[in-house]
């Protein structure tokens, strides 16, 4: 994951530059379908952990050839991010002091002022050389089991507290206190004026009324209750139900329980117009074109989703499972990683990266077109039902070095002749 995530960000930032690669790691469904074609579990919490990890280490190197810092982690590393933004600064010239009360104050706002269940415990801020940056972070509901990952983004943003986000990741849960949504503007204000208009005895005795605890002073008459009683819009947080519609709501990623790959997580028409465009190209032209040794069929498939994380644009990645049928996953969903395949691909990343900055472009071109083919044989290509695709991939599993957390793929019963045309397939 290391490898492939670092030649990956080189890749787009070759072709789109550094503030493109910003939003797209702001982008929900861009970030799942990233890690799952790095062969993390397509639709676990734990692909924000390896994905920040991943890049970390292997972005460290480049950073001086990239202009991009990341800094955080998960735990402890996550509390070292402000430290680490004053070191980022003091080599850089940006402003590390004023970074750091960035990172303070994006953790402040999702684990105080929304007041969702998640309790904060990954915080990943990547900052660029000109100063853009993104967060993101991930909470966990211990009770449900589940976890939450919120997005931010320097370019646009307006105001910490005032609809910040670019995107929250995560299920639904109806009505929450959020003192960071727009419509809670009444709500801020409200609070900051008790602040300075009453003294701490009357604050304690309001919050005791409101508890029901102790004695309860009656209530005067106020402007917002004649507010209330004229029909206008009172400082209530979600007073008016009429804005929990489309404006109200951040783009949300909401994953399934299920571990195994189902035909509802993936876009059939996407996955067999990539199978069509590695078909069309040919392992032996392909091979020739990029000048990489031993690529074969499975290693241009994988290219062809590699491609579309490139190059794609956000509508397509609503489906991310279908970004795991190119490497796999450690938990052997959709299959075990092919590690034999997953060096290849690296390669020819590796490869085409290397010539563009020598000023030979032809290998990433090549990238762009078995992308823009993919999208173009989507509409007329057929190919194999899921069920079939996964049969023949762990069918094939040992042949390509299949590997998990339990270990290498045993070898099935087959021939010597069948076994040395799975080495040559990869």
């Amino acid at each position: 994951m290391t490898r492939l995530g670092a030649v990956l960000c080189q890749a787009i930032v070759l072709e789109y530059g550094r503030a493109e690669l910003l939003r797209r790691l702001a982008h929900p469904f861009w970030f799942q379908s990233f890690g799952a074609v790095m062969g993390m579990d397509w639709h676990s919490s734990g692909i924000t952990t390896s994905v920040i990890g991943a890049l970390k280490r292997g972005l460290a190197p480049l950073s001086d050839e990239l202009g991009l810092h990341v800094c955080g982690g998960r735990g402890r590393h996550s509390r070292a991010t402000p430290d680490e933004l004053q070191a980022v600064g003091m080599r850089t010239g940006l402003d590390g002091a004023a970074l750091a009360r960035t990172s303070r104050l994006v953790a402040k706002v999702d684990s105080a002022a929304v007041q969702d269940g998640f309790d904060l415990y990954l915080h990943g801020f990547i900052v660029a050389d000109d100063g853009q940056w993104v967060v993101v972070q991930q909470g966990m509901h211990g009770a449900r089991k589940q976890a939450r990952r919120y997005h931010w983004l320097s370019d646009g943003l307006e105001s910490f507290v005032d609809a910040p986000h670019a995107a929250i990741d995560g299920p639904g849960q109806g009505c929450i206190v959020n003192l960071a949504d727009r419509r809670a503007s009444a709500s801020r204000d409200a609070q900051v004026a008790l602040l300075q208009e009453l003294a701490p005895a009357r604050l304690v005795r309001e919050f005791a009324a409101i508890e029901g605890v102790g004695p309860q002073p009656a209530k005067p008459r106020t402007a917002r209750a004649d507010a209330a009683n004229s029909g206008e819009r009172t400082g209530d947080l979600f007073a008016d139900a009429g804005l929990a519609g489309a404006d109200a709501l951040q783009p949300h990623l909401v994953l399934p329980d299920h571990h195994d790959v189902r035909a509802g997580d993936v876009v059939m028409r996407r996955l067999h117009g990539a199978l069509a465009a590695a078909a069309d190209c040919g392992p032996r032209d392909f091979t020739e074109l990029l000048q990489v040794p031993g690529v074969g069929a499975r290693t241009v498939r994988a290219l062809a989703m590699v491609a579309e994380v490139v190059h794609g644009t956000p509508c397509r990645f609503s489906d991310p499972a279908r970004f795991s049928l190119a490497h796999g996953g450690k938990d052997r969903h959709p299959f075990p990683v092919p590690t034999r395949v997953l060096d290849r691909t690296i390669g020819v990343l590796k490869h085409a990266v290397t010539q563009a900055r020598l000023g030979n472009d032809e290998r990433m071109a090549a990238l762009r077109r078995l992308d823009a083919q993919s999208r173009a044989l989507e509409a007329t290509a057929d190919g194999p039902s899921l069920a079939a695709f996964l049969q023949q991939e762990r069918r094939d599993s040992h042949r390509y070095g299949g590997r998990s957390v339990f270990g290498w793929e045993a070898a099935p019963e087959q021939s010597a002749t069948d076994a040395a045309a799975g080495q040559s397939a990869a």
